[in-house]
């Protein structure tokens, strides 16, 4: 770690902080992640979940490692850094975001989610803070739950942030898949849409009950598998009729109601898969372009203020691990260990391989659905003034096929009566009734990722 100077903690959870760095020799920044676990061998690095799934993960919305550092037992994952989570990008935003903001950010996490899936892992705890953001460009962060969908049952009881929990597992189910991811997707996307989450549960059985007064309550021709696991625990659903969508997210479209009705299905065999999603007519206007004619940027380096400039802050509690990580290149290399002391530091690099490995998933890569282009108003649009300088700028920038070219302009602040944040229900709104309860056979332990 001699190479690295750490500036400012920016996020702290049950597994490790991550902390804003500096590259000494290149001046890069980069987040590192420092886990609260001691590790006494490589063999316990290299066997972490996260480990695992990210050395075989390589696409342009998925994080990827930097380096593993193990020194005087303490492990370290050094990542890109990114600007900010989507939670921090909504909990304080008074002005909604754009449709076209809101598709151009899914399309690129489902794309992330497909290439994702169809390799065999599943995340398992997507949520806004997993998801980091830097300009255009989304995500997927934080595997620490990550599973391979061909592992076997049963999986650990508490997986994901309750809001974004799907049902089956709120259920208890031990048999469970990628489709969990899809459900957290359609929580997320409408939270998007609000600024507010969509099933703000406080506990597994109100969670349940806040489902139930938005979708309806199941029945055995929506979801017979659920009724089945509820009797089983001994729980009951409460009776709801549920509300037309398009009124609880009035601001989105017909097609981004559709997609939400969709990914929230109870019957996960319902629910579509990420490449489903993909070629629903939400994301017509959208258009995928390979990674092989994207511009690729240059790392950034530390303005002289960074060491003094304090990042954003986590205000609210129901959030308290914003994980800022970020872009990266390669896979993890097996490393040849030679035999050292204990407090010397131990490398694992994550960037230097450019093999044939990596050239075959992208080629795989590329072969996947069309995207089509956000419109006007479009956050990538990449044409945003009427000067002449702004079309021969926006021309270049054509030329080079990037999708994430657009300089930040400053977004103007409507006041909305719709914020982000801890949800508390007011007198008169639908979820009146206290909610059943789900008996305490399994005890959920709170758990918040790092």
């Amino acid at each position: 770690m001699e190479r690295y100077k750490l500036i400012k903690e920016v996020g702290d959870g049950t597994f490790g902080s991550v902390w804003r760095a500096i590259n000494k020799l290149s001046g890069e920044v980069v987040a590192v992640k420092k886990m609260k676990k001691k590790y006494y061998s490589w063999e316990e690095c290299i066997n972490l979940r996260e480990v695992k799934s990210l050395r075989k993960l390589n696409h342009p919305n998925i994080v990827k490692l930097k380096e593993v550092i193990r020194e005087n037992d303490i492990l370290y994952f050094v990542f890109e850094y990114m600007e900010f989570n989507l939670y921090q990008l909504m909990k304080d935003r008074e002005k909604l975001f754009s449709e076209a903001e809101i598709r151009n950010w899914c399309f690129q996490v489902f794309q992330g989610l497909t290439y994702m899936h169809q390799r065999g892992y599943f995340h398992r705890d997507l949520k806004p803070e997993n998801l980091l953001v830097t300009k255009e460009t989304i995500k997927i962060a934080d595997f620490g739950l990550a599973r391979e969908i061909n592992s076997r049952p049963p999986y650990t009881e508490y997986v994901s942030t309750r809001w974004y929990r799907a049902p089956e597992v709120l259920l208890q189910s031990f048999t469970y898949g990628p489709k969990v991811d899809m459900w957290a997707m359609g929580a997320i996307m409408a939270e998007m849409f609000n600024l507010r989450p969509l099933f703000p549960g406080s506990s597994e059985a109100d969670e349940i009950y806040k489902i139930c007064s938005v979708l309806g309550s199941p029945a055995p021709d929506s979801w017979a598998e659920g009724l089945h696991l509820a009797k089983a625990i001994n729980y009951q659903f409460p009776q709801f009729s549920g509300v037309d969508l398009s009124v609880a997210i009035p601001s989105a479209s017909e097609h981004a109601i559709s997609l939400i009705k969709s990914l929230c299905s109870w019957d996960p065999c319902k629910r579509p898969t990420a490449a489903e999603a993909l070629q629903l007519p939400f994301f017509q206007s959208c258009f995928y372009v390979p990674p092989s004619l994207r511009v690729k940027a240059t790392a950034p380096r530390t303005p002289p203020s960074v060491g003094a400039r304090a990042p954003l802050q986590l205000q609210n509690t129901r959030r308290t691990a914003a994980v800022a990580s970020s872009k990266l290149s390669g896979n993890l290399s097996s490393p040849k260990q030679q035999p050292v002391n204990k407090g010397v530091e131990r490398k694992l690099n994550m960037g230097s391989e450019k093999d044939a490995n990596h050239n075959k998933s992208s080629s795989t890569f590329i072969k996947q659905q069309k995207y089509r282009p956000p419109g006007k108003n479009s956050p990538s649009s990449i044409n945003k003034g009427g000067t002449a300088s702004a079309v021969a700028g926006a021309a270049q920038k054509m030329a080079n096929m990037s999708l994430s070219s657009r300089k930040d302009s400053a977004i103007p602040r409507v006041p909305h009566p719709m914020k982000a944040g801890g949800w508390r229900g007011e007198p008169g709104d639908m979820f009146r009734s206290k909610p059943n309860k789900i008996p305490p056979g399994r005890a959920f332990s709170r758990k918040v990722t790092g």
